[in-house]
């Protein structure tokens, strides 16, 4: 079974910024689907960011703009760049990894928590 590690969290001062990163224990292809997600405290997990095998992106409307997804193959790794964060962006972020028939992935999560 796929492992994703996520690392990069911690805390931040609001307008600050943060790169997430997520490994993955077996070689990235391009037709997988990379995502994002977070679970802030007493809310359900939402969709952040996700990156297709078409290159395409979708981000959540919370953070378009401050936000981008990219991966690199060849390193197994996804990032994800988080600018002018907010305190609402507090949550714990997840990386997560499709497969083309729908079987998902998931890392542990890491903590990011941004004051005010």
């Amino acid at each position: 079974q796929v492992q994703l590690v996520e690392s990069g969290g911690g805390l931040v001062q609001a307008g600050g910024s943060l790169r997430l990163s997520c490994l993955a224990s077996q070689k990235l292809f391009s037709i997988n689907t990379m995502g994002w997600h977070r679970r802030a405290p007493g809310k359900q997990r939402e969709l952040v960011a996700r990156l297709t095998s078409s290159n395409s992106t979708n981000y959540a409307d919370s953070v378009k703009g401050r936000f981008t997804i990219s991966r690199d193959n060849a390193k197994n790794m996804v990032y994800l760049q988080m600018n002018s964060l907010r305190s609402e962006d507090t949550a714990v972020y997840y990386c997560n990894l499709r497969t083309w028939y729908g079987d998902d992935y998931w890392g542990k999560g890491t903590l990011v928590t941004v004051s005010s």
